[in-house]
């Protein structure tokens, strides 16, 4: 039976779950989750705990959060006046947005407080600095 390793392509079906047991994304629903393993596209801690799983092997996994989303940084909160915004946007808690950096790159952020004067916006991902259980159920090798 072949196991899965770097460069193959597997279907996974998955739950999500946080410390606390509240689910934050699951594939049982939906069609199973298609990546192939080593192109950096899943978590590095999710990527290592479908490596050398069977087809029909399921397994539950704790995943810390330096190999999920990373620590919270500080430094991705920042805060801008409102004269940053341009007039179509009125911003508002709880707002997402999609901001370009000055290199290009699309960094997305959350609106996470509204002064007179001032904006508050978090660009950490919202799973950052959490650890993360997964059940994971091996679907497919190819």
């Amino acid at each position: 039976m072949k196991s899965a390793e770097s460069g193959n392509t597997v279907r996974v079906h998955y739950t999500g779950t946080l410390n606390d047991g509240d689910v934050f994304d699951s594939s049982v629903d939906r069609d199973p989750l298609e990546f192939r393993i080593g192109d950096g596209q899943m978590i590095p801690g999710f990527e290592k705990a479908v490596t050398g799983m069977n087809v029909g092997d399921t397994k539950t996994v704790k995943i810390p959060a330096s190999e999920a989303y990373g620590a919270r940084r500080e430094d991705l909160v920042v805060k801008l006046t409102r004269s940053h915004f341009p007039d179509n946007i009125v911003p508002v808690t709880g707002l997402q947005l999609s901001l370009k950096s000055p290199e290009g790159q699309i960094i997305n952020a959350i609106i996470t407080s509204v002064e007179e004067e001032n904006v508050f916006l978090d660009a950490n991902h919202p799973l950052a600095g959490k650890d993360l259980t997964f059940e994971i159920e091996l679907m497919e090798i190819f």
